[in-house]
């Protein structure tokens, strides 16, 4: 799924006010904790500023689904198991799990959300 320019115009500038980065450091590619320096407080005025720039309500789950990164049947060994990676890309159809794929290491799972991933969630919400 390509990205919608006016989507991302929006997503754009509900970064840059949430995270008080410059408009050219949100880049579809730039990931939100790595490259923006997005914390997990940052993420519920994300949320807040989506959700009133397009009119949708967020779940927070959606973006981050802790209940796959705590349970068992889903982790060993601080890693992601192929059930855990078959249940986010369920629940996460719109993220591009490549490179958490090859090392799904639970604390890198906060970086792998990038601009476009975000994009691709809010309009799959418009859809």
């Amino acid at each position: 799924m390509s990205v919608n320019e006016e989507v991302f115009s929006k997503v754009q500038s509900a970064l840059v006010d949430a995270l008080g980065v410059d408009e050219g450091d949100v880049t579809p590619g730039a990931t939100m904790v790595g490259d923006l320096g997005a914390e997990s407080i940052d993420f519920l005025d994300i949320v807040f500023k989506l959700e009133k720039a397009f009119g949708i309500k967020i779940q927070t789950e959606d973006l981050f689904p802790k209940d796959i990164l705590t349970q068992s049947s889903f982790v060993q060994d601080g890693k992601v198991n192929s059930n855990g990676l078959a249940e986010l890309k369920k629940r996460m159809p719109w993220a591009d799990l490549t490179k958490f794929e090859s090392n799904p290491r639970i604390q890198d799972f906060g970086d792998l959300l990038t601009v476009s991933d975000l994009c691709r969630y809010v309009q799959t919400k418009l859809a």
